[in-house]
C-alpha cells in the first residue's frame, strides 16, 4: 500500500468513525482550507483552480445551511450567516477579490472556533 493509499485510507476512516459535531468541525476546517488554497490561486493567477477551490467552500457551506434544525432559534441566525458567506463567496469568484475571500473566511473560522469550544465544554459535562 503506498503512502497515499494508506493516507486515504485513514481519512476516510476518520469521517466514517467520526461523531456529528466532530464531522461539522471537519465541514469547517474542510471550508477555511479551500478557502486559503482559493487565495494561494488568486495569487497565482490561477482561475481554474480558484473557481474550483472556492465551490469547494460553497458546497460545504451549502452542506452546512442544508443540514441546519430550523426548529431551534440559533438555526435562523447560522442560516444567515452561511447566506452571507455564501455570497461573499460567490463575490470573490466573479472577481477574484481576495478581500471577499478573507471576509468570508472570518466568519467561518470564528464559527469553527466556537464550534470548537462548544466542543470542549460539551464533553467537561460529561
Amino acid at each position: 500500500m503506498t503512502a497515499n493509499n494508506a493516507y486515504a485510507k485513514y481519512k476516510e476512516q476518520s469521517v466514517n468513525t467520526a461523531t456529528p459535531e466532530e464531522l461539522t468541525l471537519m465541514l469547517y476546517n474542510g471550508c477555511i482550507k479551500f478557502i486559503n488554497l482559493a487565495e494561494v490561486f488568486i495569487d497565482e493567477k490561477n482561475i481554474e483552480k480558484t473557481n474550483l477551490n472556492i465551490q469547494k467552500a460553497q458546497a460545504i457551506i451549502g452542506e452546512l445551511n442544508l443540514t441546519l434544525n430550523m426548529d431551534y432559534e440559533i438555526s435562523a441566525n447560522l442560516r444567515q450567516l452561511y447566506t452571507f458567506v455564501n455570497e461573499k463567496l460567490l463575490d470573490a469568484n466573479i472577481s477574484k477579490d481576495k478581500k471577499a475571500l478573507a471576509e468570508a473566511k472570518e466568519i467561518v473560522t470564528e464559527l469553527r472556533d466556537t464550534w470548537k469550544e462548544a466542543m470542549a465544554l460539551s464533553r467537561k459535562g460529561k
